[in-house]
């Protein structure tokens, strides 16, 4: 038993030798501890300092209840336009707006709908923004804006990849409302690009939508002036009078897919980078690299002089 107690404390004492060595190696090493942390903050601070500010233009939008925009009589034919031909409407339910958003995110939107409607150099060559003169920089490497000329044109797909990286939205599944958000060193252009996205794609499936009645009414037409039962015409009239009416809501309906709840803004603070945070991480890194690197210059070392 006292063997036992004997090889507790000698345990003990190899662990507190242990802790003081440890200490001491830190205290030695203290001068590389102090000027690799304080570098590494400065160039983290010098870093942060170098990055350009973003700014988020935010859209709060709600999906436009179809049912409000189309009348009920038209619901109820919907069997018989079906065997018409006929397509009831598309816009505004929860189906279309899950669809809007795809088709917001999709290629053929931003070529069709976004590129061009936007100055390209503002995607895909600003270095910078100045806020006392609302003057966007850009990188001459990329886009000289004196001459108005490309080093290097980039493509509808890199283009499209660059949009992408500064749109983001989210949908509360709850409320079923959407949060749209464009990034962008200008706080002008990430409101003015907020507000198109939602434009064109409002504007995209009323169009559908009009080009769609339109046939319908075409048809309708062409069917009445070639049927002779009495009962036919008399559905197919009350069908054109519904389509019509649906044509008529649909251009007078601008808001056709998401209206708004809270529009975009232009914002007087940025969004990121957040400075103090990247300027915390940089002194954390460099102290636990310099503590590091000390224990492995003392155990180096120690080895090394052991043989």
């Amino acid at each position: 038993m006292q063997a036992n107690q004997s090889n507790k404390h000698s345990e003990d004492f190899e662990d507190e030798i242990d802790f003081v060595e440890l200490f001491k190696v830190l205290w030695d090493g203290k001068w590389i501890i102090i000027f690799l942390t304080t570098f590494v903050s400065i160039v983290g601070v010098i870093y942060s300092l170098s990055l350009p500010n973003i700014y988020t233009s935010k859209a709060l939008l709600v999906p436009v209840n179809s049912s409000s925009s189309i009348p009920g009589a038209l619901r109820g034919y919907a069997g018989l336009a079906g065997l018409a031909g006929i397509s009831t409407p598309t816009g505004g339910d929860e189906g279309n707006s899950a669809k809007a958003l795809e088709k917001i995110t999709s290629l053929s939107f931003f070529e069709n709908n976004i590129l061009p409607n936007i100055f390209l150099p503002d995607l895909m060559a600003v270095k910078s923004w100045n806020f006392k003169t609302n003057k966007l920089t850009y990188d001459e490497s990329i886009y000289i804006s004196e001459s108005k000329t490309w080093v290097q044109m980039p493509s509808a797909q890199k283009s499209f990849r660059s949009f992408s990286s500064h749109l983001s939205f989210n949908e509360d599944i709850k409320s079923g409302f959407i949060s749209l958000s464009i990034k962008h060193q200008s706080p002008f252009i990430a409101k003015e690009w907020a507000e198109l996205v939602i434009d064109e794609v409002n504007a995209f499936y009323r169009q559908k939508d009009k080009l769609e009645s339109e046939k319908a009414v075409s048809y309708l037409n062409q069917q009445i002036s070639i049927t002779s039962l009495s009962e036919i015409k008399q559905v197919l009239a009350q069908l054109l009078q519904e389509e019509t009416q649906k044509l008529t809501l649909i251009e007078a309906n601008e808001a056709f897919v998401f209206d708004y709840i809270d529009p975009p803004a232009v914002m007087e603070y940025k969004s990121e980078p957040v400075r103090s945070f990247i300027s915390i991480i940089s002194a954390i890194f460099g102290g636990l690299f310099s503590i590091i690197l000390v224990f492995i210059r003392h155990y180096f070392f120690k080895r090394t002089s052991s043989k």
